[in-house]
């Protein structure tokens, strides 16, 4: 056996197996009035005062555990007593097709592509997070605005630009980004797809003609750049190299300090 074969074994991390998260409480929560407001001009017409239900986000590369994450907490709202509804990014029936089919074709500019995600966002703003909260229900998102504008950051989007088209977004009342280091998200990936995506490893960037080793330098700028945002808009990052029960638990205590209003 070669060296380095040798000095990667005793280098590598065990595998922990995962166990069932510790709930916190089952009693249930009463949420306390929050005040809502949006980034910019918001949605014309909306009066942030009838939103009284609370808009949870969950932020992470694909592989970083979010589906697993707001499956457990879907579970565990809804076991104390909340109603709870889903959004994510391309869930929209008005523009997913369309997005799919210009992603597919890399026949569009980053800002048409820009664009198509704001109006895939927008549609679900509109039609889904807002009647959500006016009816009270918790609304867990699958990715929000961040991820978005974090993707463009990475591509020579401007700062400003993006602040504006996103001014319409509502303010959450929670955001954690899910931070997997580049080489987790590697094995996850191959144990969940057997493949890497085309745009989550950055070949449209030109970084590498090697998928692995371009994946690995556009999710260490992705990383970089929500932890810039972090400073921006005071989210929690949540280390999801942990395993999946301990990130469970850290998510719920979050969000309970959120229902009662310990955390703001």
């Amino acid at each position: 056996m070669s060296t380095a074969s040798q000095k990667a074994r005793k280098t590598r991390k065990p595998v922990l197996a995962d166990r069932e998260p510790q709930i916190l409480s089952s009693d249930v929560v009463v949420p306390t009035r929050s005040a809502k407001r949006f980034y910019g001009a918001g949605i014309p017409g909306v009066q942030p005062d009838e939103l009284q239900g609370r808009l949870i986000v969950i932020e992470g590369a694909d592989g970083s555990g979010r589906s697993t994450q707001l499956a457990r907490l879907v579970d565990w709202l809804e076991g104390t007593g909340h109603a709870t509804t889903q959004v994510g990014l391309k869930r929209s029936t008005l523009v997913s097709g369309e997005l799919d089919e210009a992603k597919r074709g890399n026949i569009v500019s980053q800002r048409t592509l820009s664009l198509f995600y704001a109006t895939d966002f927008a549609d679900q703003l509109e039609n889904v997070i807002l009647p959500g909260l006016r009816a009270g229900y918790i609304v867990l998102a699958d990715r929000y605005i961040y991820t978005l504008m974090a993707r463009d950051r990475v591509r020579g989007v401007e700062g400003a630009w993006l602040k504006n088209l996103y001014g319409m977004a509502l303010v959450p009342d929670a955001v954690f980004y899910l931070q997997v280091s580049p080489e987790n998200l590697i094995q996850r990936n191959f144990a969940k797809d057997f493949a890497l995506d085309y745009w989550e490893s950055g070949m449209d960037l030109g970084l590498s003609r090697d998928i692995f080793s371009s994946f690995v330098e556009y999710q260490k700028r992705i990383i970089a750049t929500f932890q810039d945002m972090q400073r921006e808009f005071g989210f929690t990052i949540v280390d999801g190299d942990q395993p999946p029960a301990e990130v469970q638990e850290q998510l719920q205590a979050g969000i309970r300090g959120v229902l009662v209003g310990t955390v703001k």
